[in-house]
């Protein structure tokens, strides 16, 4: 029989069921797995553990082990052991590897897309009240009209700005929710600055307050986008 197995790994008789199996495998995970924080924490001790619950946690593959301990050292287990244990490591890596990716992205796109797309928003929502208050003066006065397409000119600019930056980069699985209000944000903008470009040209009041409720719904999805954001800061 060979001096450490699957079993003393867990901790367990050989005898045990499937459900104290289970149970000390869990056990040993919360006291040793690298991310606990606990002092008992120790990355090869994980490694182990896990190659010993692949085997142990299969029905199939524990009758088949367990075969194999019947009959002493006919099946050398410490080469095997170690076979599983560098496979179990590699996979370990692997994921880390993956999340470790996953996270770069993850604050990649936060810093070159989302906090611009932000910024941009708010140069074309914020400025609306004030400029409209001033065209309020004389909405027929030939140079407050053009002070108030020339924010709308640049409310294009901004726009354009923003829905290239939105669609350079694949939106992260994680801020799914952010994404998704910073794309109906900029729907609502994207109409509003038509319904404002149509007062400037007909003097029509129903575009001017149509236009009005568009920043309006676009400012409160911009604010949804933030506190869905705030989780991931």
């Amino acid at each position: 029989m060979v001096k450490s197995n699957h079993y003393k790994i867990l901790e367990v008789s050989q005898k045990a069921t499937q459900p104290e199996i289970k149970q000390a495998y869990r056990r040993l995970v919360k006291q040793f797995h690298p991310d606990s924080h606990c002092e008992t924490a120790n990355h090869d001790k994980i490694v182990m553990i896990n190659a010993a619950y692949e085997v142990l946690g299969d029905p199939q593959r524990r009758r088949a082990y367990d075969q194999q301990l019947s009959v002493g050292d006919t099946y050398d287990f410490s080469t095997r052991r170690q076979q599983r244990t560098a496979e179990a490591q590699n996979r370990y890596q692997s994921r880390r590897k993956a999340e470790k990716a996953r996270e770069v992205y993850l604050d990649q796109w936060y810093n070159q897309t989302y906090v611009p797309l932000i910024r941009l928003i708010s140069q074309i929502i914020r400025p609306l009240n004030s400029q409209i208050e001033a065209l309020s003066a004389d909405p027929f006065d030939d140079e407050l009209m053009e002070t108030f397409q020339d924010y709308l000119e640049n409310c294009r600019h901004y726009l354009n700005q923003a829905k290239y930056l939105f669609s350079a980069q694949p939106n992260p699985p994680k801020l799914a929710k952010v994404a998704a209000n910073l794309y109906y944000c900029l729907n609502q903008v994207s109409d509003g600055i038509e319904e404002l470009e149509l007062f400037t040209l007909n003097y029509d009041d129903h575009h001017l307050h149509t236009g009005q409720e568009l920043f309006r719904i676009a400012y409160r999805l911009r604010g949804e986008a933030q506190k869905y954001a705030k989780a991931y800061v």
